[in-house]
């Protein structure tokens, strides 16, 4: 299992960055076969992780027109920077009471 790591200093999110969020999410897990994606956003800072069984599937949404025109948005309106990292997942464990 592979994990992709976003990290950003938001710039200004509106009512656009919203609707695109939403998009990209639904496209990854429908479409790109991403098995779970969780984001969180304190102060000016968000990082999202997407969970992905194959680098193959990480390349192909990072490929996806409709993401890269996202990417843009975000490098230009949204972000005044972003740091990603592609990780394989070594080990996994959890607790739920």
């Amino acid at each position: 299992m592979y994990a992709v790591i976003f990290k950003a200093e938001i710039n200004e999110l509106d009512k656009a960055y919203y609707e695109m969020a939403a998009r990209m999410r639904e496209l990854a897990i429908n479409q790109y076969g991403c098995t779970e994606f969780i984001s969180i956003t304190e102060g000016n800072q968000e990082i999202a992780i997407s969970y992905w069984k194959n680098q193959e599937q990480i390349k192909q949404w990072k490929e996806d027109s409709e993401h890269l025109v996202a990417q843009k948005r975000g490098s230009s309106t949204w972000y005044k920077s972003y740091n990603v990292q592609v990780v394989e997942v070594i080990r996994e464990y959890s607790h739920k009471t």
